[in-house]
């Protein structure tokens, strides 16, 4: 029975009513029974003793209008519902756009506890059928583990002692995000500082289970099986939009919660107007595996290009008149950090171009350099004049997704590449053979591997890009098996490694529950650089308490493994383990939900 104190009474927020009526009881007013003052974040109560610097109200640091949460302002005013209606439909009642983050908190929640895939979906459409569509592409962020921010600045260590829960939930969805973009916007001496107190002063405001979802959420821990293809169906559901028309849409605009925000308020149209737009990067496609040349092309079943596999950074090279933007794989703007792209692609002749490919660090014999100096190279923003005259990049370019304004996306693969002939002198493009004949391409391998490059790509002549996706249409070949795949924990070592953390438990990804699945552990492979290296960033990441043997991290870091075949085994959950595998590198690259699945392990099976 709850404590006469604490009882809620049926009037306030965060206990259902219909459809989120709101009761003469005005949110985070005072009831006779809680005897809660006016609304406000951060106001002492006996039991957080908290500054009375409340949410949005001014401090010295901050100067915001003095918004409370749980009160009304112009942003969360009574609005009417819009989005798509069927014809012939009544127009919606005026309802209270209110989505407060308990509400997000106890769907994750459920969306935990279902393993279901259908029920994971149905959960996640309900709350989604009833927010407001400035509001949607927050929920969808958040309820898929990311935040619109990307990072705010605050570790895992200010997250650590939260401040006593409030009693009754209050705070909207808005009002959070508005307060987690205030603690980004941080800057200089003292931001640290500042940042720290007003995490404190957010959670102040929180009840525990939101602390709990918003903690989990800020340290990526939000592991509910709430990944994209789960989303995506739930999305579909709640706009009342096929699933294939929401694929098509992110394919085009590369962010879900976009995407979704459009669906929602918009329905088919709203995602058919979404278009390849240069500046605004897509998720590339990606390749599948094959053993040999010779099973790739049995797999496309004739003719088909075989192209260099590069050991370099994947890139995305945007023109809009002289104006060039380049992304990674996983879109993030590197333009500042690659002048000689930049210049290379300025050069073209066409004005209007987005383009796929690989730059690369090389030696002056024109073999590659090791990855890790490429990566440095294209990671670094300081002095880019300087490192670029030490370590100098070369770009090949392998696919165009737009030529003089024209998409070419929906084209087949011999099309595409007929306009990138036509658009880059062959310097820039990547070398290929175009042929069916198996024991010619297994000669053209040993010469790619001979040339100290990756493998090869075996490419379809006839299939579309498919963005964002493993298509069926590109099959990766490498000298040896390797697989991308998450850190989950790391043991101590002992002798040489005594003192720091080396044997890797290594996971690949499940799409159905959006976890992983461990396959095996190794520490072959690691150098003493990278011992160090990864003991310290271990340490970062741990996931809280430990066995005095083990470490759990948070699964974000991807490493390339190699290994000699995959074997049934009791051993492990996934009823699979890698044999003699060993650390190749660390993928900085790529994350955690671009590493190897749990069905392409499989498929690898002795």
């Amino acid at each position: 029975m709850a404590h006469p104190q604490s009882r809620i009474t049926p009037t306030t927020i965060g206990q259902p009513t219909p459809r989120n009526r709101i009761t003469p009881t005005t949110i985070g007013q005072p009831t006779p029974r809680n005897r809660i003052t006016p609304t406000t974040i951060g106001q002492p109560t006996p039991r957080n003793r908290i500054t009375p610097t409340t949410i949005g109200q001014p401090t010295p640091r901050n100067r915001i209008t003095p918004t409370t949460i749980g009160q009304p302002t112009p942003r969360n005013r009574i609005a009417p519902k819009s989005g798509v209606r069927s014809p012939g439909m009544s127009p919606p009642a005026l309802r209270l756009s209110l989505v407060l983050l308990i509400d997000l908190a106890r769907t994750s929640a459920a969306v935990t506890a279902d393993s279901a895939r259908l029920a994971k979906v149905g959960h996640l459409a309900e709350l989604l059928g009833r927010v407001d569509p400035d509001e949607a592409e927050i929920a969808i962020s958040y309820l898929s583990g990311e935040l619109p921010q990307r990072h705010i600045g605050v570790g895992w260590a200010g997250l650590q002692d939260p401040p006593d829960p409030r009693l009754a939930a209050t705070a909207t969805l808005r009002q959070v995000n508005d307060f987690l973009d205030r603690i980004k916007a941080q800057a200089g001496p003292g931001s640290q500082a500042a940042r720290k107190a007003l995490i404190i002063e957010l959670f102040a405001a929180l009840t525990r289970q939101e602390q709990t979802f918003l903690s989990r959420l800020l340290r990526s821990e939000l592991r509910q099986g709430a990944l994209d293809g789960v989303m995506i169906e739930a999305i579909a559901k709640a706009s009342a939009v096929p699933t294939v028309e929401v694929r098509r849409a992110l394919t085009l605009r590369g962010w879900l919660p976009a995407v979704g925000a459009a669906a929602l308020s918009g329905g088919v149209d709203a995602l058919r107007a979404f278009h390849l737009e240069v500046g605004r990067p897509v998720s590339p496609m990606l390749a599948q595996s094959a053993t040999s040349v010779t099973a790739a092309l049995g797999k496309l079943g004739g003719p088909a290009a075989i192209e260099w596999k590069l050991d370099g950074v994947r890139v995305q090279a945007h023109r809009s008149g002289d104006t060039v933007r380049v992304f990674t794989r996983t879109l993030d703007d590197i333009t500042a950090q690659v002048p000689e792209l930049v210049e290379a692609v300025r050069a073209l002749p066409s004005q209007d171009l987005v383009l796929d490919g690989e730059v690369i660090a090389l030696r002056p014999d024109g073999r590659p350099e090791p990855f890790q100096i490429t990566s440095g190279r294209v990671s670094s923003r300081i002095d880019v004049t300087r490192v670029r005259e030490r370590t100098p990049l070369r770009v090949f370019f392998f696919d165009a997704l737009r030529v003089n304004g024209a998409d070419l996306l929906d084209l087949p693969g011999e099309v595409r590449h007929a306009a990138l002939a036509a658009a880059v002198p062959s310097e820039l493009v990547t070398p290929r053979l175009v042929t069916g004949d198996a024991a010619s391409g297994e000669a053209f391998f040993k010469d790619v591997v001979r040339a100290g490059h990756e493998g090869v790509v075996v490419k379809s002549l006839q299939t579309p890009y498919a963005a964002g996706r493993r298509g069926a249409g590109w099959i990766k070949v490498k000298p040896r098996h390797t697989l991308d795949l998450v850190v989950l924990a790391a043991e101590w070592g002992s002798g040489r490694r005594e003192g720091r953390l080396s044997n890797l438990h290594l996971g690949a990804r499940d799409p159905q529950t959006g976890g992983f699945v461990m396959l095996g552990k190794t520490f072959k492979g690691l150098t003493d650089e990278v011992l160090a290296w990864q003991t310290e960033r271990f340490l970062e990441i741990t996931e809280g308490p430990t066995d005095g043997w083990t470490v759990v991290v948070r699964p974000e870091l991807v490493v390339e493994i190699a290994f000699d075949g995959v074997q049934q085994s009791t051993r492990y959950p996934g009823g699979m383990a890698l044999r003699f595998a060993r650390v190749i590198r660390y993928r900085p690259d790529k994350n955690a939900d671009q590493a190897d699945t749990v069905e392409m392990v499989r498929s690898l099976m002795l």
